[in-house]
């Protein structure tokens, strides 16, 4: 099966027209040649703008990805791991092109890529006979007990297999871990084999390949192209372990979409909408529906769709000044024009003359009549005569100004936001500080319903998730009256949604560059802060928070303001960043969290960074909110699904930095580690499955709108992730209702047993079990059952002596197993208790007679 990605490029985007977009018209990121006024003749080449493209590359491994991310390079979701390393997309200029070759990066050329072969790489014959005995040996093993796959003894141990099935196409996805694969120098060969149906043998076989992160080994996986779903598999180690395991289903059917219902109303949102209509629209809906519906308008206001007028005037390196104006454009920097003097006879002083909003620089002259002021000494001129009218005046760059500048016409000081992008929509855009709104959703909006929060476009480019957020609020209100689930949703939660978290940068966006992530504001100091760096500047909003923060060591942030990983001058820098915790401060029942991005088809959680050197994680959630975020995910995605069988992998969901990479400083990790709410990331717009070419066909960050209905299309994605975020409105009003406790069991549970024996516990629904093996009370300051490793289920206690477990369990909403208080000890000390006995019975105590039953009449 051919594992190729395709994708339509970055700036492939369509054009609108308002709210209409014309699919398969291509805009650029920067405006085609325009007229320039009279004033602008001589504007330096130095201003042009870099552009960048989506460049598909080949890592090494995870230490170069970390080497990339660190550098600051502009790396997409849609992350591959293959034997060799890992293919990656990366949105770069030709100067960062050459970069990334310079770090040992391999540019990939169109079409080329890792191909996966049908048949099981050749290393394995090697070991014959070995493998093929062990393997017997298992085969025959798991079919006396069912508890082998937990043996404390096994080299090998299947995570997960997982089957699923996508426009007609059936695929089935491993993970496996061996002991040999954290060696420095293993053989890193694993093998699964797999039945072809019941009362099949084993057949089949398919190569898996090692996943090392940060130089950590993780595991084994792959996903595989079958035919027949098979009910068991076998995995075999190129050096004789072996593990045999069941084969689950991955997003089975659950309730039926709503979109399903007669007379349901949905597919409500045309087109993709800049900030200013998704505002228009939220603020309508707020007044439409005063009953359910209000606008929170967060208080800290962001940077707005505004910069400083500027400009590069004189020649290349040395020579060239760049000037920027202490006011911003809009509000008269751009009526500023420049001009440098060269006037007749010699030794002239270099001075600067003001009229108004001209500035003439009369530049000095030596005693034979030459042209005598540098750079530097006109810069400083600049700042220190023009009547406050320049705030900033430097050289270019790195340069120190040596060179001598040459006499200009006057150019106009510009903000260069009046040069619209191809395509872009008609109309001005608003200049100022922006307000974020929200748009809160709930029939009581008291606090007392548990909350959702749904923040969408912390990215700029990111269009998708924007309607996928106004498709859901269309839904809510459109279905209120007339659907009993929608009012259930709207009756049980308390829903805020935020539909453009980053509207400066989402119009920056729209109207000048269409690969714009970040924010609008500037910290970059004179060496970076020339107008030819104007799409490099920002702050990535999703690195700008407290927890696991590049500033605490952790990967996926950078210190470079240029970098579109750029986490800010310090943590919660930015408004857009404060206004989130402040929503998460001051409405206390917002439990749920999910910010939505593209694009890449990811679901996932915490841990969201690491510290590269041993890959510590931000702390791993305990095994019971775990076990809550896959149950969570399992619903969310078969809603996906079920649009247009859009299938997003196991091998994409989980904690972020297992299934994508470290990102340091985001908001999943603060929300949930400082609020304690579950806080889901997602990438929409993952890859779809084209039986026509057998490849899987990824996304984009701005697809055409219409496309093509089956693979890549801004519509299909809007609807069917819209689908997956209202199943999490259920999933929390069901969670704001449950008010039943789980239960708890130790398996194989209390008993006498002749030697040692593995025990483990199961719970009756996502909670987390504390225990005790001491003879104590267990408390919430016992210890946690722990996963056996991440991506697994609990631990395997291998008991050799007797012991007593007590233990009780909490579910997510808070309920705790048979009423028990661990704050307090009472007479009835209703937690669980099993006493596992190792060896035979004490021989000085004889055993009683049992009784013999009665015989009943």
């Amino acid at each position: 099966m051919r594992r190729t990605r395709q994708r339509i490029a970055l700036l492939a985007v369509p054009v609108l027209v308002g709210s209409v977009l014309l699919a398969g018209q291509p805009a650029v990121a920067e405006p085609a040649a325009t007229p320039a006024p009279a004033a602008d003749a001589e504007r330096s080449h130095l201003e042009h703008a870099d552009h960048a493209d989506v460049v598909r590359v080949h890592l090494t491994g995870s230490d170069m990805l970390d080497e990339v991310a660190a550098a600051g390079f502009d790396l997409e979701h849609g992350l591959t791991r293959v034997p060799d390393g890992i293919e990656a997309e990366v949105v770069a200029t030709p100067e960062q092109v050459a970069e990334l070759q310079a770090m040992g990066v391999r540019i990939l050329a169109e079409g080329e890529g890792f191909t996966w072969s049908d048949e099981a790489d050749g290393g394995f014959a090697a070991a014959g006979a070995r493998v093929a005995a062990r393997s017997a040996a298992a085969t025959d093993s798991t079919a006396a007990t069912s508890t082998s796959t937990f043996s404390h003894e096994t080299t090998v141990r299947i995570a997960r297999a997982d089957w699923f099935t996508t426009k007609g196409q059936g695929f089935l996805y491993v993970e496996a871990r061996t002991t040999e694969g954290a060696q420095t120098n293993p053989i890193i060969g694993m093998q699964v084999e797999n039945d072809s149906g019941p009362g099949t043998d084993f057949a089949l076989a398919r190569t898996m390949s090692r996943f090392i992160d940060s130089g950590q080994y993780m595991f084994h996986r792959n996903l595989f192209k079958l035919d027949t779903r098979p009910s068991k598999i076998r995995v075999t180690s190129s050096t004789g372990g072996v593990a045999v395991g069941p084969v689950s289903d991955w997003l089975e059917d659950g309730e039926p979409p709503l979109t399903d219902k007669p007379g349901y109303k949905w597919n409500l949102v045309d087109g993709y909408k800049h900030p200013q209509q998704l505002h228009d629209r939220i603020e309508e809906i707020a007044r439409e529906n005063p009953k359910i519906a209000e606008i929170v308008y967060l208080p800290y206001k962001t940077n707005g769709y505004q910069r400083k007028a500027q400009a590069t005037i004189g020649g290349t390196g040395q020579s060239a000044v760049v000037v920027t104006s202490a006011a911003w454009g809009h509000e008269g920097g751009n009526d500023i024009t420049v001009e440098f003097v060269d006037r007749p006879g010699a030794n002239l002083p270099l001075s600067v003359e003001v009229n108004g909003k001209a500035v003439r620089v009369l530049l000095a002259k030596d005693s034979s009549g030459a042209l005598a002021s540098t750079a530097a000494q006109v810069a400083t001129a600049l700042k220190t005569q023009s009547n406050g009218l320049i705030d900033r005046s430097h050289p270019y760059r790195t340069n120190t100004g040596t060179g001598i500048v040459q006499p200009t016409a006057p150019v106009a000081l510009t903000d260069f936001l009046d040069q619209k992008r191809v395509g872009a929509p008609e109309g001005d855009v608003p200049r100022g500080p922006n307000t974020v709104r929200v748009l809160r959703i709930g029939k009581h909006r008291d606090g007392k319903k548990p909350g959702v929060l749904i923040q969408a476009q912390d990215h700029a480019r990111e269009w998708v998730p924007a309607t996928t957020t106004l498709e859901t609020a269309e839904r809510l209100v459109a279905n209120y009256k007339t659907d009993k689930e929608t009012k259930k949703i709207v009756d049980n939660t308390d829903i805020f949604l935020i539909p453009s978290n980053n509207p400066d940068g989402a119009n920056y966006s729209f109207y000048n560059n269409a690969s714009q992530r970040r924010n609008l504001t500037n910290h970059c100091a004179d060496d970076n802060a020339d107008p030819g760096r104007r799409n490099n500047w920002g702050v990535d909003l999703n690195r700008n928070y407290r927890v696991g923060s590049a500033q605490d060591g952790y990967s996926g942030g950078s210190f470079s303001c240029t970098s579109d990983t750029y986490q800010g001058p310090e943590k919660l820098s930015e408004p857009e960043a404060k206004n989130i915790v402040w929503l998460a401060e001051t409405y206390s029942n917002i439990k749920f969290f999910m910010s939505v991005h593209s694009n890449g088809g990811q679901l996932f959680w915490q841990p969201g960074s690491y510290k590269a050197d041993g890959r510590v994680t931000t702390p791993r959630p305990p095994l019971g909110d775990e076990m809550f975020y896959w149950q969570a995910a399992s619903r969310i995605l078969s809603q996906v699904k079920a649009y247009r069988e859009t299938v997003v992998t196991p091998q994409n969901v989980g904690g972020s930095s297992d299934v994508l990479y470290s990102s340091a400083g985001n908001v999943r990790e603060d929300l949930y580690h400082t609020y304690g709410i579950f806080s889901f990331g997602w990438e929409v717009g993952g890859s779809i499955y084209n039986p026509a070419t057998g490849n899987w066909q990824g996304g984009s960050f701005q697809p055409p709108w219409e496309g093509n209905p089956e693979l890549v299309s801004g519509h299909a994605e809007t609807m069917e992730y819209a689908n997956g975020i209202m199943e999490m409105f259920r999933i929390a009003a069901e969670w704001g209702k449950d008010k039943k406790a789980p239960t708890s069991t130790l398996v194989p549970g209390a008993g006498r047993f002749s030697g040692p024996v593995d025990v483990r516990f199961e719970v009756s629904e996502p909670a987390t079990i504390y225990y005790t093996i001491d003879g104590s009370r267990p408390t919430l300051d016992s210890p946690r059952y722990k996963a056996t490793e991440f991506r697994e289920p609990g631990e395997v206690f291998h008991v050799t002596e007797t012991t007593t477990f007590h233990w009780f369990s909490v579910d997510s909403a808070g309920n705790i197993e048979k009423n028990y208080d661990p704050s307090k000890a009472d007479k009835r000390n209703n937690f669980n208790k099993a006493t596992i006995t190792i060896g035979d019975a004490d021989p000085e105590k004889p055993k009683k007679d049992k009784k013999p039953k009665k015989d009943k009449k």
